[in-house]
């Protein structure tokens, strides 16, 4: 791992390919989750600075939107090999400042951002953007181009940081888009990093630049400008809202990817490894912090002693709390006071008003084994409720921690027949009912079954209401896989080819060979007075 840090002391805002600092604005304190220590002092974006920063993003749009693709693509490839080269320094700024375990950034988030900026550097370099030419008739045609938007807002959520910050500037910079980024205020010191290797990459400078500070402050100002053309935020659904209506008053482009209440379908015929260990990784990996989770977890009753059983034995076993530094830690602290504070609440409202069963208490179970100096940080240990109602706010809410409930179903029950005609599945009637319950969530991101049957298991993902679904895994989203939220988990994607769309705007030109086309249409008529 490298003893060195990729941030600096103070952070300003970094706009026309350098950082600058402003008198007299507001500040505030990145800290370190695990103990609660300050990293860095953030000077939060004046509105002179963010007009600054578009500005820088306005003037460099000409040159960087008329650069060939290919030459576009080179400098994208060469910035991911730059992220690759300097994984560990920057690994290890993402676990400071997210408390994420080093076992988990050094091996996805610095490498999950590397190859979406890869893959669109490959993407338009081999002629992805290019339009299409339709022959109309012998003497005419039509052919169409994908044009670049202009100046696009990237707002940042603080679960993934750097990974964020790749996944909304590769589409945008691989079509010839400039980009003020936000990073979110709790986890902001990835940023200035990540926009000097898009520079030493070959960036000119203006075409990336990067504002700090709340929502209030920073963030809506921004969505708001009349010369960004696209918002593209990630999020809880709340604010999600907020930004989207903002921009629509603009009728600027967004690209929403927010909140989830996923569920998984544990079929009877599951292998019980797998079904307890997906369940696990879709729960409790980044602690519970990523819009994704799998957090209701639909049980069969010929399963569910058996489930129960073995995941607390792997709870016990295999989830291990300590230093994020630590090779051996796979748990880090949640991200700040604010979402301990919200998860813990969360805890207590199952337990003294849903009045769910408890089958795995972290807290009681493994009496805190923490280095003196890591107390003082925001540490919530996993949380397994059981017996879960469809009605209960702990099945409803996302609570965005390591808090799974468990929801049983039986595999004798017999659906409605509008249940039944909704999910038709004759041969596994119980089915019906679960996906019914599975989708009875007004979000839509991510939902998932586990099942030794294939065929079966295709028929479930098709009836589940989400945007991202997996078979027999939970989680992994590569660069060619577009992702994204139905109903109010989003709008639009992000990744895979339909990810760089969003991106950009069509235009068609019909053209014409030779001349006369519109001749005789306003013509003299012959013996008219």
């Amino acid at each position: 791992m490298s003893n060195t840090t990729t941030y600096p002391a103070e952070v300003h805002t970094f706009h026309s390919g350098s950082p600058h600092p402003a008198p007299h604005c507001k500040t505030f304190q990145s800290l370190d989750p695990s103990n609660a220590k300050s990293l860095a002092t953030v000077h939060t974006s004046t509105s002179s600075q963010i007009d600054a920063a578009v500005s820088s993003a306005q003037s460099a749009f000409s040159g960087w939107s008329r650069t060939p693709a290919l030459q576009r693509g080179r400098i994208l490839v060469k910035a991911a090999a730059l992220l690759r080269e300097r994984n560990d320094a920057l690994a290890k700024t993402e676990t400071l400042d997210t408390g994420k375990p080093w076992s988990e950034t050094s091996t996805v988030d610095v490498a999950t951002g590397a190859d979406v900026l890869e893959y669109y550097g490959h993407y338009v370099a081999s002629g992805g953007l290019d339009g299409e030419c339709t022959k109309l008739r012998e003497d005419a045609w039509v052919y169409t181009r994908n044009e670049p938007l202009g100046v696009c807002a990237g707002i940042g959520a603080w679960n993934y940081p750097l990974q964020i910050a790749c996944w909304k500037s590769a589409p945008c910079l691989a079509a010839g888009n400039c980009m003020v980024y936000k990073p979110s205020e709790v986890t902001p010191l990835h940023a200035q990093a990540y926009a000097e290797i898009l520079l030493e990459a070959g960036l000119p400078r203006g075409v990336f630049n990067v504002v700090y500070g709340n929502g209030p402050d920073v963030g809506a100002p921004l969505a708001k400008d009349l010369d960004i053309a696209k918002v593209s935020f990630t999020g809880q659904v709340s604010t999600g809202q907020k930004v989207a209506s903002s921009a629509a008053e603009g009728m600027k482009s967004v690209t929403m990817e927010l909140g989830g209440k996923s569920p998984i379908v544990i079929c009877p015929d599951a292998n019980l490894e797998d079904a307890v260990d997906i369940a696990m990784v879709a729960n409790f990996f980044s602690t519970g912090q990523v819009c994704t989770n799998g957090t209701r977890v639909f049980v069969p009753d010929t399963l569910k002693a058996d489930f129960e059983s073995l995941l607390v034995r792997k709870c016990k076993e295999g989830i291990r709390m300590g230093p994020p530094f630590d090779p051996n830690t796979n748990l880090g602290p949640l991200v700040s006071k604010m979402q301990l504070e919200k998860v813990n609440g969360y805890i207590d409202h199952g337990k003294m008003f849903d009045n769910a069963k408890v089958l795995y208490d972290g807290h009681a179970q493994d009496p805190s084994l923490l280095p003196t100096d890591l107390r003082s940080g925001y540490w919530c240990p996993p949380f397994v409720f059981t017996d879960c109602t469809d009605r209960m706010r702990i099945a409803r809410d996302e609570i965005f921690g390591p808090v799974m409930c468990i929801l049983p179903y039986s595999t004798s029950s017999t659906p409605s027949l509008e249940t039944a005609e909704l999910y038709p599945f004759p041969s596994h009637p119980y089915l019906s009912d679960v996906l019914r319950r599975a989708n009875d969530t007004p979000m839509g991101l991510a939902a998932g079954v586990v099942s030794s049957d294939l065929t079966l298991a295709h028929r479930v993902v098709q009836h589940l209401e989400a945007g991202i679904t997996w078979i027999n895994t939970w989680g992994e989203s590569p660069a060619e896989m577009p992702v994204g939220g139905w109903k109010l988990s989003g709008v639009g994607v992000e990744n895979g080819k339909k990810g760089i769309e969003a991106y950009t705007r069509n235009k068609s030109s019909l053209v014409q060979m030779g001349g006369g086309a519109c001749a005789g249409v306003f013509a003299k008529v012959e013996g008219a007075g």
